[in-house]
Parts: C-alpha cells; structure tokens; sequence
C-alpha cells in the first residue's frame, strides 16, 4: 500500500501562549554540525543546529505536519503552473538587525543552487527566482512541480547583506575543506542567536527574544549549549551526573537503564530513515579489493551479498529491538513506500557461496568497508556485525571506521568501494531517494549517487516524479521505478532506524521523526 505525504500549503500557524523564562537547556549528540554554513551540507546534524539559528520558508513541526515559517503563504499561480507564489513574512528582522525581504529569499535559493551547495539537488528543477515585490517571491520550475514546497523545509534563508559583507555569497565546498566566515558565524532569523562556536567542542545559543514566533511557540529555552559528545558511555554518565539535560540518540544497550534511573526519562519513537550499505558497481576496478576487475558489478555477487546478511541478527543483538528491519531503502513515512518490497530477504549462506561461485569468485575476495562511527545509532557495530556476516559466505572485509566529518568529505570524493549511509527523507516523497541515490550523477542530479548506477529509464521516472500531477499516473511512475531498483540491488538495506531522546524529567519535549529537536517547542513541567 502507498501513502502520500504532500502537504500543498498551510495559511497560518496555530498560536499558543509565550512563557519567556530563563531556562538553559544542555543538549548532547554524538557529533557536531558539520558546519554552520546554511547551505553546503543537507546533513541532519547540520541541519539541526541550523533549525535553532535561521529559518526556512516552511518547516515540519515536532508531528512532522508542514507549518508556515518565513512564507505566510504559498500557492500554484493562477497564469502558470510552473510558478509557485510564495508570500513572504512582513516585520521579520535578521538577528544583526536587518530587514528580511523577498530579495534575502531570492539570494538564498539561488545561493543553494550553487555547484558548492549540497542543497542543489532539491532544486533541479528551479529554472528562476524573483522577488516580484518586497515581499512576494515567485520560483518557476521547468513543468510543473507539486512537491517543489516539501523541498524547502531544510533550505534556510540568508541576508544578502550580511553574505555580501562577509564574502559568502556562495557556499563553502565541504568536501574540499574550504573555510569561510559562513563555516563559524551566522545571521539568521531563528528562535536563537548565535554566542559562541567551538567545532566539535561547545556551541552556545541564546533565545532571540525579538523573534517573530515568540508569540506562537513556548519560547522557553532561553540559553542552549550544545556539546558533542562521541562516546556513548561518556554521553550517558554526563546525563545520569546532571551535566546534560537532553541525550539525544540516547545508546540502545543504555535505555533500560535510563528509563529506570531517577529524574530521567525517555522518548521514542520511529525516525525518518534507513540505514543501508552501498556499493561501486560501475568502476572498472575496485579500490580496495584484492581481485582484478570488480566484483560489485556483478548481480549475483550483489545478491549474495543481499542474502548472506542477517537483519533481524543485526535487530536482536546490536540494536536491541531497537530498529525495524528493511527490505528497502525507503521509510514507512515516504511515499512510494510498500510493505511488499520491505520484505526481508531469506538468509542462505549456502546460496549466497554458490552465487560467488558462480560468479568467478568461488574463493571470494577482500575489500574495504567504510563506516562512520558517530553518526548512526551503533553505526560502528553494525558494520562489524556485517563484517562477520560476509566472512562466512567468503568475502573478507577491511572495517575502516572514522568519525563522521571524515567519512562523509571521502564519500564525498567518491573515495569508497563499500560503504554504509542513512538517508533521511524530509520530502516524505520517494523523489527524494531517487534524485539524490538512484538518478545518474550528472548535474544537479545524482549528487549521493556514489555507486555509479545508471539507467536511462529510472532517469525519466525521476524527473516525472516531480511533474506529474495526475496521482494515479503518478503512482505508477513510482511503482515502476522501485521495482526496477528493488531488482538491481544496488543497496544492501540493513534497518529503518529507531529513536529514542533521555531527558531530565521536567522536560517536555517529544521525539520528532525528522530528529531535529526545535528547541522553541519545548517546554518544562513546574
């Protein structure tokens, strides 16, 4: 069964009675915003830092319902439905004290669009924007696009001012460790201003009490101080101690513990991502492997790969329970999503050896995986537990675990045969996925498609995901699209992942799927 998520336009945001107190929140993760420049890294972490300092025209709120945010409105116009109207905010000011105006908007979708943005692959199909009054904004795409307003709800807006001041009119390039004043500083609108940054060592923000919402949101947490902290037994004793307030990704082998400990407690729920292997199926050699050619290439060494790892081993014994495992790489939030593809696939060593075989490697081979070791729930430990289970069927891997910044600035650089991601779908539209994972890497398009994948037909189903309008000709277009993938294995999906956020118990704060804590709903019980 598919489920369509697009929310089309929102006219106004539910008000709720502002409490300003001075209340400070100690916030920890496992790693840090990989940078504070809005629009080079679509990166959750990143992302939810920036949440707390700028805003985007829409956002999801704590339920994941699309609310109004710098747009007041927004709508298909009337004498083209190529173009979306969006109504921009009035009296809204940067936190240096400049006016926020159609022109900002139009600078930061553009500013996003850059080769240097990670951000451009949600807006391939933006062939203009312009500010048609100081506060309307039109952006016209190349057909029409219904699910262009889903696409905004990670894509922040700048000062044009402020960036042309400080020389960041476009962004920082990540993957080439480039530095700007964007990279450590920022100027936004947001519920918090920025007070101090230390990458990887403390960020502190203060509440912006001139903030345009202090009258619809709770309002409050008055001083946030972030501290990433990457080892998990050192996170969990920061909170038990009082050190921290909030653990967020609290670790699966601690949550009884926590959920019995006194003055804590614990929030769960599903997040809005799967955590998957990928693979080089298109170079003509591997990296790393100790064969010629490459054996990805392959199907029956993908399918034996697929068969030989055990999900429901890896929920048992390294997530304890705490995950959901998949068949597929998309979650049960996003359209396009069916429970007869998330269908787990049966676990036959004994095939899976006879398919190498099969395919000219009856002694297997050796290749490098690499995972990251402070971004995904037990990330570290699920590739081991997948390093196990592929030595059984053969195939010998070299586990190469680093911290996140590293992992992702080399996958960046397409410097990896194997390797393990989490995708997160903001959209909750299977475009997504196919836009950044499957299409061919070329343009703005295919911009973590790292496997070299490519196939003409999946191509123009991608970009007919994102014009057709006709909802039943449009879900045949998705259904045709993941059954050609689904039979291609070019991911191995381990999990759909689950979340659960320790807090001190006079907190009030749900989980929210997207996992980005928006700190103005947030609440204490007095």
């Amino acid at each position: 069964m598919i489920r369509l998520v697009c929310v089309i336009a929102v006219a106004s945001t539910v008000g709720v009675v502002s409490s300003l107190s001075a209340e400070t929140v100690r916030w920890t993760r496992s790693g840090d915003s990989l940078t504070l420049d809005p629009h080079s890294q679509n990166e959750q972490p990143t992302h939810a830092v920036s949440h707390q300092i700028h805003d985007a025209l829409l956002y999801q709120d704590m339920d994941l319902e699309i609310q109004p945010g710098l747009a007041t409105d927004w709508q298909v116009s009337e004498d083209d439905p190529s173009v979306w109207v969006f109504h921009v905010r009035e009296g809204v000011r940067f936190h240096q004290g400049q006016a926020l105006t159609a022109d900002d908007v139009e600078f930061s979708i553009n500013r996003a669009r850059h080769e240097n943005s990670d951000m451009r692959g949600l807006l391939a199909s933006i062939v203009d924007v312009r500010a048609t009054g100081d506060y309307t904004v039109e952006i016209e795409t190349d057909g029409p696009n219904p699910l262009l307003p889903n696409n905004f709800t990670n894509l922040f807006i700048m000062s044009r001012e402020w960036a042309e001041e400080h020389g960041v009119e476009v962004p920082t390039n990540y993957a080439a460790g480039e530095e700007s004043h964007a990279v450590r500083n920022a100027n936004g609108t947001g519920p918090f201003r920025l007070e101090s940054r230390e990458p990887d060592v403390r960020t502190v923000l203060v509440r912006n009490d001139d903030y345009w919402g202090r009258d619809h949101y709770p309002m409050e947490v008055s001083r946030i101080v972030s501290t990433p902290i990457e080892s998990a037994a050192t996170r969990v004793a920061a909170l038990l101690s009082g050190e921290v307030d909030l653990l967020q990704e609290a670790p699966v082998q601690d949550i009884q513990r926590l959920s019995q400990a006194d003055g804590i407690k614990i929030e769960q729920g599903p997040e809005n991502r799967t955590i998957f292997l990928g693979m080089d199926v298109a170079s003509q050699n591997l990296r790393s492997a100790d064969v010629d050619g490459n054996p990805f290439a392959d199907h029956r060494v993908r399918e034996a790969m697929n068969i030989a790892i055990d999900r429901e081993a890896i929920q048992r014994s390294v997530m304890r329970g705490n995950s959901q495992p998949a068949g597929v790489i998309a979650p049960p939030f996003v359209y396009g999503y069916s429970e007869e593809l998330d269908q787990l696939p049966r676990v036959d060593q004994e095939r899976a050896r006879e398919l190498l075989a099969e395919a000219g490697y009856p002694d297997g081979f050796r290749v490098s995986l690499h995972c990251p070791n402070d971004r995904y729930v037990n990330d570290e430990q699920i590739c081991q537990a997948v390093v196990g289970m592929l030595g059984r069927i053969g195939i010998n891997i070299d586990l190469v675990s680093q911290t996140r910044s590293v992992h992702f600035a080399e996958l960046a650089r397409q410097e990896y045969d194997f390797y393990m991601l989490g995708w997160g779908v903001p959209p909750m539209d299977s475009e997504y996925i196919f836009n950044y994972l499957y299409h061919t890497k070329q343009d703005n398009l295919g911009t973590w498609n790292f496997t070299g994948f490519s196939n003409e037909r999946v191509d123009e189903l991608t970009r007919a995901m994102a014009r057709v309008t006709d909802e039943e000709e449009r879900e045949a277009v998705v259904n045709e699209a993941w059954e050609i993938v689904h039979g291609e294995i070019i991911y191995l999906p381990l999990h759909h992942q689950m979340l659960t956020w320790a807090m001190r118990e006079d907190i009030d704060f749900q989980v929210q799927s997207e996992n980005t804590p928006h700190f103005k709903y947030l609440r204490f019980i007095r």
